[in-house]
């Protein structure tokens, strides 16, 4: 997808900011060479190409599924996988002084413009800041009254000053009352940049729940079983298993983690279960057919029902489906589509050689 179809900044603004190597544009897009078939962050200080021959692209899987090879100067991949630096330094504030309340002037003299705030939550987060700001004081009301905290407790700490502006706010937020949400579970859910795209994750006290790509078709269906019936109420917010997998997350696309520790709580039938947990054991650079798990299960002649199995994993990655191919050797379905599934491959692969020692 091209930005130009999507909320990022107009083509001449982008332009802009590639010409003057503006550095708030970090993580916000990427530009691509034509004529030399390398993309770029924004701020690259390689020699600058003609305007025409640019195109741009919002994540660095987009540019290289379009053909293009990393820069090996300002190396997007690595740039792609964290947020820009002013992001990072807001998103601390902002979890460690929750009720401040973020003015325009306010992030003016923290040297932030508002405009350019919003079209990064737009494209990273699906809402604005304030609408981000006020959905994460709405979760932690949420986990508050989960715990126990009374419901008028619950509405003044989260910044209301009448109980019908908070319970109208909740209902908006979450469809379902305040009252109601303390037989809920509280699902927290994080976006996650990654060199392949940003992710959604989202977890509750019991491990991580699901962690998929932003595109994958199936997330809204995905997003709506786990709500309608397994009775999650989603929020915005932060805890230790969304830190972990972020954490390892960047080890893992660094090269430098095999085996993903964060603990998991995977809801599904007892046979999808079963799937998953053999998805587990392939080991990391390896794959295996869908044949090969079936008959690892007893069952032989049950490659279609694995496979729909394998397509029902929430948790990309972690719980490894793309390892998994045909009896062919070749790449078949992945959710996240085929261009990252082989890129996961090659870096497993290039990874595993990496650590073998050498022969004499």
């Amino acid at each position: 997808m091209n930005l130009q179809d999507t909320l990022l900044p107009p083509h001449a603004e982008m332009v802009r900011a590639m010409l003057e190597r503006d550095t708030a544009y970090e993580g916000v897009f990427f530009t691509a060479v034509k004529t030399t078939g390398i993309f770029c962050r924004p701020s690259c200080t390689a020699r600058k190409p003609k305007p025409e021959n640019v195109e741009f692209f919002a994540h660095a899987d987009e540019a290289m599924s379009a053909g293009y090879r990393a820069c090996l100067r300002c190396k997007p991949l690595d740039a792609a996988a964290i947020a820009p630096d002013w992001i990072q330094a807001l998103l601390k504030t902002v979890d460690a002084e929750p009720d401040l309340r973020w003015t325009d002037a306010l992030l003016l003299e923290q040297g932030i413009e508002p405009l350019k705030l919003r079209r990064w939550f737009k494209q990273h987060f699906g809402m604005t800041f304030h609408a981000y700001l006020r959905t994460r004081r709405l979760g932690i009301a949420l986990g508050g009254i989960k715990d126990g905290i009374s419901i008028d407790n619950a509405a003044f700490d989260s910044g209301y000053e009448s109980l019908s502006g908070f319970r109208d706010a909740f209902v908006k937020s979450f469809h379902i009352t305040p009252g109601r949400a303390a037989l809920s579970e509280p699902l927290l859910f994080t976006r996650l940049t990654t060199p392949l795209g940003p992710m959604l994750a989202m977890a509750e006290r019991r491990g991580l729940v699901l962690l998929e790509f932003l595109d994958r078709p199936a997330l809204t269906k995905e997003l709506e079983e786990l709500q309608q019936r397994y009775g999650y109420t989603v929020a915005p917010g932060h805890n230790a298993h969304l830190q972990q997998i972020e954490t390892e997350l960047a080890e893992y696309f660094a090269g430098n983690l095999t085996t993903f520790n964060v603990p998991l709580h995977m809801p599904g039938s007892a046979f999808a279960a079963r799937v998953w947990a053999e998805l587990q054991k392939i080991p990391y650079g390896e794959t295996r057919s869908y044949g090969g798990i079936a008959t690892a299960l007893g069952s032989p002649g049950a490659s279609r029902a694995v496979g729909l199995a394998n397509g029902q994993n929430r948790l990309a990655i972690v719980i490894p489906c793309h390892r998994v191919i045909g009896a062919d050797g070749s790449l078949t379905g992945y959710g996240g589509g085929q261009p990252r599934k082989a890129f996961l491959l090659r870096l497993e692969k290039a990874a595993v050689q990496v650590s073998l020692p050498l022969a004499f």
